[in-house]
């Protein structure tokens, strides 16, 4: 019998749920790819509470397709299309709250020295020059990645208008200070995190200028006890403004990724990200081709929706690393808005970013 996506469906159909109905009755299933005798597909619910409760259908539908003529590995990621439960209010003083004389943002204090955290033996700065090309998913993923190689790993989002990392990590709470000053970081997926999205609700815009960002950035770098880590990836914001000219000029960087789809309007963008980090004179480690190609799930059609090669061609012309390319895919949407990085699981997609930091950690770059 020939493996088919329809023939995945077909036995999904018949696993019952505890409340009722079939995984495909009841349209749970979502991105079923058939590789050869490989098989992978998403199981999407109303919630991450849900998706939590649904991990015993989740094994029971890895186990049952398994069991399929012809397939050699599944591959099953659950994941949720709504946000998760706002965590309750807490009284100042509580357990996890922050007192409130902690304040994120105001002019940045003099300082001699640079705001290399004590304990951090590296940052890199993820930056791009144009927004839209997957940086902030970038991030979250490598960061994920180089953990789960047995690295000590710090993500700050210092994409201070756009923060994306509390829902990409799939953290909402508060970090809690002991003296108004000190920020205790969030964990989530093995990576300690920061961001200003810890401390504002996730509809609130953040209208500062320039001084004020600068020193929410310095607070970030210097307030947060990172503890001990191998590499702190930070997320820049893009184009080439204020955080990413601080953090080049007031830290000693190991250095910076940029991130591009391989389009022309991104690789123009782009460049002047490089011709930035060149004039402040901060080594790039090298460039990654995000979104370089699509897989169509239903007929395994390749499709370069973004032009083909582009960032690989430009690293090459410029005398830079290619660290990579990575396609455009669902899954990836879909474990991002969950909370749930893609890397964190078992998928083609996991694997990629899985063999990115590798390549990361054998070059002593994290």
């Amino acid at each position: 019998m020939t493996l088919t996506k329809q023939t995945v469906l077909d036995a999904l159909s018949g696993l019952t749920l505890p409340d009722g109905g079939d995984l495909i009755s009841r349209d749970l299933v979502r991105a079923v790819q058939v590789q050869g005798d490989r098989v992978s597909f998403i199981i999407e619910t109303e919630s991450p509470d849900q998706a939590r409760k649904m991990e015993p259908v989740r094994l029971a539908a890895e186990q049952l397709v398994k069991k399929l003529p012809g397939v050699a590995s599944a591959t099953v990621a659950l994941t949720a299309h709504g946000p998760a439960a706002k965590a309750p209010a807490q009284p100042a003083g509580a357990p996890g709250s922050a007192p409130p004389t902690l304040k994120i943002g105001g002019h940045p204090k003099p300082q001699a020295e640079p705001m290399n955290p004590k304990g951090v033996a590296r940052i890199i700065a993820i930056g791009s020059g144009k927004g839209g090309v997957g940086k902030s998913t970038v991030s979250s993923n490598l960061a994920v990645a180089l953990a789960r190689q047995g690295r000590k790993v710090g993500l700050l989002d210092a994409d201070i208008y756009g923060p994306s990392q509390p829902r990409m990590m799939g953290v909402n709470k508060r970090p809690a200070s002991p003296d108004g000053k000190t920020i205790i970081p969030l964990h989530s997926h093995g990576v300690t995190c920061m961001s200003i999205g810890f401390m504002l609700p996730e509809e609130q815009a953040v209208v500062w200028r320039g001084p004020m960002l600068m020193g929410a950035l310095q607070q970030m770098l210097g307030q947060v006890q990172w503890g001990e880590l191998d590499v702190l990836l930070v997320d820049l914001p893009p184009g080439t403004g204020d955080v990413a000219m601080t953090l080049c000029q007031r830290s000693k960087l190991t250095g910076a990724i940029v991130v591009s789809t391989p389009q022309d309007v991104a690789l123009l963008d782009a460049r002047k990200a490089l011709n930035m980090f060149e004039t402040l004179k901060t080594p790039v480690l090298g460039l990654i081709e995000n979104m370089s190609t699509f897989h169509c799930p239903k007929c395994g059609h390749e499709t370069h929706i973004f032009g083909q090669g582009g960032v690989e061609a430009e690293a090459k012309a410029v005398g830079l690393p290619f660290l990579g390319a990575l396609p455009i895919s669902l899954e990836t949407r879909l474990a991002g808005d969950s909370g749930v990085p893609i890397a964190a699981g078992d998928s083609p997609m996991a694997e990629a970013y899985a063999a990115l930091a590798a390549r990361l950690v054998a070059g002593g770059m994290a």
